[in-house]
């Protein structure tokens, strides 16, 4: 069985991905990715990756996020890391944003971890 996330277009900015790809873009987040996941976990079905330059524009980023979906009605089931500002995940169910400082980012390389293709068992 071979399954993989794919990078996805979302430019509705009627939808939730398309609301944190514009609240990304108008801040100039660096690197923005939106992973389609939903053949990988049943927890979510998007994931969107983003950079920011500094703790604060990390925090910026995850702000304008969360200020724009809550412009549209939607509210996070939850937000982590606010406070420190080296990675800020912000969980709204089906999608969950993470915003990072590049280096966290290149260290925890989630676009790789969930692009990894799960493999058969293989027999001996």
């Amino acid at each position: 069985m071979t399954t993989k996330a794919t990078a996805v277009d979302a430019s509705d900015e009627n939808d939730l991905l398309g609301i944190a790809r514009l609240a990304l873009d108008d801040l100039k987040a660096l690197d923005p990715v939106v992973m389609d996941v939903r053949s990988l976990s049943s927890v979510m079905d998007y994931l969107v990756i983003a950079s920011g330059t500094s703790s604060r524009h990390v925090k910026s980023l995850a702000d304008n996020v969360l200020m724009k979906a809550k412009e549209q009605g939607l509210r996070p089931l939850g937000v982590e890391g606010e406070r420190v500002g080296e990675w800020v995940l912000v969980d709204f169910g089906d999608v969950v944003v993470h915003v990072m400082q590049p280096a966290t980012r290149s260290f925890y390389d989630l676009e790789r971890l969930w692009s990894v293709r799960a493999e058969e068992p293989q027999s001996d």
